[in-house]
């Protein structure tokens, strides 16, 4: 086939691989990606390089497939890094394709604009796969090649840099489609030994992360033969839907569950890495009988020991598993159920009146509705925890834990499902870091409810200062008057100032077809029973 510029290419590919709506920032050196994008499918100009990131990668999450994004060179393709390191960190699916100078002066450090030193060397280190269009000839092998590196598990972002020069030429695609990769299948020896330590076990565990997410079934299978409890990763919530009552979900570090793993026999991890943040810095106690299913080797073992380590796609191994298992020990189950009512019973006590909001969106939200969390107190401790979830891909936030990606992954996600509503968690804190990004909400006009936690600042780090420190520094900010901000961007507003507002605000909101702000007055609302810090070590001494 013969395309008449690198923008119809694009779209061609694009259309291959069932993507309809791309962000991005348009440039003089991506115009022709832009415009064709733009004339046969839906160009979303998002304000900033890192939100066009975020919001593929909320768009792609929300889907359970890939997002693309479109980004200029130079500072362009810089701005976009902090979200590229965030789908890196998560083995989200993103299709990244920035401009690049003419393909005659690269390399040639003349300072022509929009160039960069070894842009190149910058994208691989923030992508799973990057490279260059070096020709009219290997754009379209290049494209789906980085699809399919980005589809790949463990999966993240692909970057393809484009040189101004060949977008603008007629392409030559003589490709057929990307390879198919080879899928891991586990040492024979190591899956025999595995099933027969748990034919054994009478008191299994299960922990799930964003490595089961493409195994739902099966995980379903394991848990319904044993018997056993599923404890969660915040990656891994709502494999299996959450109000299965073996579901204990992500609260691995509470002292019920802590007991529950201390009398385990054995704990089968399912595409888990064991975060610092999950396991209390790596300090978390595990049963020493450990089978450890990932598609990545090199997860394999590195934060706890594997009693049998199976290397390989987790909807293949599952089941190889389930044939084995037996039933748990009386009781067991029970013992299992009754941890999961303890530690949401006591989560729900500790945030005080913010219950209210997360009582309320649960009653309100269809079930699997995508729910994207900012990183800010209110996710820290209920969003990631207590709200319930049930399918996986309605399960958005930044996992590597930078602010302010929560809006844009919002964005992707609500224009990736536009048939029910989708909910924006945001501290003002986090807001503020792409606070520009109201202006595409007001413009795109998605089905979204933002709810903004406004405390004046960076709450955990305020509360982090407040308990280790004589002084406060760089954690109190100025805050704008959302009503009025809210006005000046055309966005309808309300405001919750107390429990009972909670409800008829956020159900009003939530029956709309378009944009809402809604204000979360924290100092009206009331503070919650203990100040919620990190999870992470302040040395006192």
């Amino acid at each position: 086939m013969t395309y008449r510029t690198g923008g119809d290419l694009l779209v061609a590919v694009l259309k291959e691989l069932g993507i309809d709506t791309v962000f991005g920032i348009v440039s003089v050196h991506n115009l022709p990606l832009v415009e064709a994008v733009d004339r046969e499918l839906r160009f979303v100009p998002v304000r900033h390089e890192a939100t066009a990131v975020s919001a593929a990668d909320g768009y792609g999450r929300a889907r359970g497939g890939l997002g693309c994004a479109l980004t200029s060179t130079g500072t362009g393709a810089g701005n976009a890094a902090g979200s590229l390191i965030e789908a890196l960190a998560a083995g989200t699916s993103v299709l990244h394709v920035t401009g690049q100078i003419e393909s005659r002066y690269l390399g040639c450090g003349r300072g022509f604009i929009h160039e960069t030193k070894d842009q190149l060397g910058m994208l691989r280190a923030v992508s799973s796969y990057a490279a260059t269009v070096p020709d009219t000839e290997s754009a379209g092998s290049l494209l789906r090649e980085a699809a399919a590196a980005a589809l790949t598990a463990p999966g993240g972002p692909a970057s393809l840099e484009w040189p101004i020069d060949l977008q603008y030429a007629a392409q030559q695609d003589d490709t057929d489609g990307a390879p198919s990769a080879r899928v891991p299948v586990p040492d024979p020896g190591e899956l025999a030994a595995a099933r027969e330590l748990l034919a054994a076990a009478r008191r299994p565990l299960i922990w799930a992360g964003g490595g089961a997410t493409r195994a739902r079934q099966a995980l379903h299978d394991l848990l319904t033969e044993t018997g056993a409890g599923l404890i969660t990763s915040n990656s891994g919530r709502g494999t299996v839907p959450e109000d299965h009552p073996h579901v204990i979900g992500n609260f691995a570090t509470t002292p019920a569950v802590r007991a529950l793993l201390g009398d385990a026999d054995v704990l089968v991890s399912v595409g888990t890495h064991f975060r610092s943040n999950e396991t209390a810095d790596y300090t978390l106690s595990l049963p020493g009988a450990h089978l450890q299913i990932d598609i990545d080797a090199a997860a394999l073992g590195r934060v706890h020991p594997a009693t049998h380590c199976l290397h390989g796609d987790a909807a293949q191994v599952l089941p190889e598993l389930t044939t084995a298992a037996v039933p748990a020990e009386p009781g067991w189950s029970a013992r299992v159920t009754a941890v999961r009512d303890e530690v949401r019973a006591a989560q729900r006590d500790a945030v005080g009146p913010q219950a209210a909001i997360c009582d309320a969106l649960a009653a309100a939200l269809p079930p699997g509705a995508v729910v994207a969390r900012d990183v800010t107190i209110p996710s820290s401790t209920w969003g990631n925890r207590l709200l319930p979830m049930h399918d996986p891909r309605g399960n958005v936030f930044p996992r590597g834990g930078g602010i302010g990606q929560g809006l844009g992954m919002g964005i992707g996600a609500a224009l990736a499902r536009p048939e029910e509503p989708t909910v924006v968690i945001a501290g003002d804190g986090g807001l503020a870091v792409h606070l520009g990004e109201l202006l595409t909400l007001a413009q795109e006009r998605p089905r979204l409810l933002l709810l903004v936690f406004n405390d004046g600042g960076y709450g955990v780090l305020r509360n982090t200062q407040d308990r280790y420190s004589e002084r406060r520094s760089g954690v109190d900010l100025f805050t704008p008057d959302f009503e009025q901000l809210a006005a000046a961007c055309a966005l309808p507003y309300a405001r919750i100032a107390a429990e009972a507002d909670a409800d008829p605000v956020i159900r009003d909101a939530l029956a709309s077809h378009g944009p809402v702000l809604v204000e979360v007055d924290l100092a009206a609302l009331g503070p919650m029973k203990t100040p919620f810090t990190p999870p992470v070590k302040i040395p006192t001494a």
